[in-house]
């Protein structure tokens, strides 16, 4: 996950920076800091990652575009 996938993902799903960071079980300095473009250790935004998956959101790999993110389609919208 990249810094601006991260904003990308908590936008799209409504979230703060304190919301995020409660749901990865991080510091809320410790997101600011990534998405300003600090190098974190791997585990802690691998938990940011996670945190945003199971949230709903898919991260799209780096292609020609840019790198990006959307919401997982829901299961109802299935249906």
């Amino acid at each position: 996950m990249l810094p601006v996938q991260c904003k990308m993902a908590r936008v799209a799903l409504g979230l703060g920076v304190r919301e995020l960071a409660a749901l990865a079980k991080v510091a809320p300095a410790t997101v600011s800091r990534f998405e300003a473009g600090e190098e974190l250790k791997e585990r802690t935004v691998e938990a940011m990652q996670s945190a945003l998956e199971k949230a709903g959101i898919v991260f799209l790999p780096e292609d020609v575009e840019g790198p990006g993110v959307r919401l997982r389609k829901s299961l109802d919208a299935a249906e």
